[in-house]
């Protein structure tokens, strides 16, 4: 577990489900809402944007919490972010491309995987803590480049953080929209 002043960061259970579901929507909604219109976030949310349970099986999913924002006595769930060991390199369990195959880190980046701060929670360095926290669990399973298809809200926070835009995807959303994704990648 990792810690900083504010947040703790913890690997995700079955149980944060429910919880992750409303705080991926809250980030959505509330952060995304200067690049994507209201009708593509809708469309984008549950099947490109959300959890995907297989990052949460592999436990390379992790939760932050607040330390010093509880809610009804519990920590408030501040953020959320993984990384994947398979070729999946974006999307929900309902999402579009899934490839479960695992790939092989002598080979292979890691994907950096649905990465969301809480409205509450932004501009506290936390979308931060979590890819470092991301980015240290792939090095120890031996990969040594990252990749991921990043939100158009997160692309100056990971240029920031060394990673280069190598392709605009636009992707195709059950209401007719697109929702552009722009993949990124970094060495290790």
């Amino acid at each position: 577990m990792t810690r900083s002043d504010a947040f703790r960061l913890r690997v995700a259970t079955e149980e944060d489900i429910p919880a992750l579901h409303a705080l991926i929507e809250a980030s959505v909604h509330g952060l995304e809402a200067n690049d994507y219109t209201p009708a593509q976030m809708e469309g984008a949310l549950g099947t490109v944007l959300g959890v995907d349970t297989q990052l949460i099986a592999d436990r390379t999913y992790f939760i932050a919490e607040s330390i010093y924002e509880p809610i009804a006595e519990r920590p408030l769930m501040a953020g959320c972010g993984g990384w994947s060991k398979r070729k999946t390199l974006f999307g929900a369990d309902r999402g579009p491309g899934r490839e479960p195959e695992l790939l092989d880190p002598e080979n292979d980046a890691a994907k950096v995987r649905a990465i969301f701060v809480h409205p509450l929670c932004a501009r506290r360095g936390l979308g931060s803590l979590i890819l470092a926290e991301v980015e240290d669990a792939a090095r120890a399973a031996g990969f040594r480049r990252f990749e991921m298809g990043s939100t158009l809200t997160g692309v100056a926070l990971y240029r920031l953080k060394g990673y280069v835009e190598v392709e605009r995807i636009a992707v195709p959303l059950w209401n007719g929209e697109t929702l552009p994704i722009v993949k990124m990648v970094k060495d290790a």
